[in-house]
């Protein structure tokens, strides 16, 4: 996946998106920045996003999700978006 660079279009989505870390921090990871984004972004943000990821990007993105950041609703609205209808199941934690 490719990594979102720190501009000020990202650096004010990732304050608005994972706001309890720094942006630099946020987009360190991008598998879970992408998570955070497809939960709460608006559509103004999600512009944003496109402009540095593709739809591979994303497909692999929901493919690597973190349990219990997407909620159902956006999980099928970005798998159905993905070409993925239905959709498989959501990540879930693995409790030991």
């Amino acid at each position: 996946m490719k990594t979102i660079p720190l501009t000020p279009d990202t650096e004010a989505l990732a304050r608005r998106l994972i706001w309890f870390e720094p942006p630099s921090e946020a987009l360190s990871d991008t598998f879970r920045f992408v998570a955070y984004a497809f939960a709460r972004a608006t559509h103004e943000y999600k512009t944003v996003l496109r402009k540095f990821l593709g739809d591979d990007d994303l497909r692999e993105a929901l493919d690597h999700a973190s349990p219990g950041i997407i909620d159902p609703r956006s999980w099928a609205y970005w798998n159905s978006r993905s070409g993925r209808y239905p959709p498989p199941p959501m990540p879930e934690r693995q409790l030991a």
